[in-house]
This record gives C-alpha cells, structure tokens and sequence, in this order.
C-alpha cells in the first residue's frame, strides 16, 4: 500500500488565520500520509497570497519532496513558516503540486459554505 493517498474534499474549505480567511475553496484535497493526521492542500488560486510572504525555509519528505514556505501575516498577527506547497513532488504525490496546506495550530479550518 503507498504511503500517501490523495482524495478530493467534497465540502467548501474555509481557511482562516485569526478572523481574516487567507482560502476559501471547493477545490481542496485531503493528503492521507500513513501514521499522521489527514491534511487539506488548497489550490494557490484559491488563496489570498496578499497575506502570505516568502520565506527561505526549505523542508524535505521523503516521500513528498521538497517543501517551500510561506509565513503569514493579518490583523496585526503573524506566524513564521506557517504555509508549506510542494511545488514539484515525488511520483504518487503529484495531486498537491502547486497546493498550500496550512499548520492547524496555527489556522482555523472550517468545512461547508461558511468559514
């Protein structure tokens, strides 16, 4: 069995850093990885890059690839690398290429029409 699934998710997401929503769509993905928490990737289009900033941080998986990041700021609130996309993943991780996932300590996630 692959260590990674990736299936569509049927409901609207809502992603919101404090009360502002950085993504809004009904296009997300959730990414099934062995082991850990499912994890819902949003297409780039569907988010407000305005709030998002570049950051040097790098991660590797070894079964995603490589990981760029972007901190975020809103309100007068920020949080440091709190954004990651894998620009060009490993075979079998192609379905999040060009998508954000979001830490969930650091964003609220809300599924349905509303956030």
């Amino acid at each position: 069995m692959s260590a990674i699934r990736i299936e569509p998710e049927p409901r609207n997401v809502n992603v919101l850093f404090h009360d502002t929503v950085i993504a809004s769509t009904t296009r997300a993905v959730q990414l099934h990885e062995n082991g850990r928490d499912p994890v819902v990737y949003v297409p780039r289009e569907d988010a407000e890059m305005a709030f998002l900033q570049d950051s040097d941080h790098h991660t590797t998986c070894p079964h995603k690839g490589e990981a760029r990041y972007w901190s975020v700021s809103a309100q007068g609130y920020g949080e440091e690398n709190a954004v990651w996309s894998y620009e060009n993943p490993k075979p079998g991780s192609e379905g999040i290429a060009g998508y954000l996932a979001f830490y969930p300590d650091k964003f609220s996630i809300a599924y349905g029409n509303e956030p």
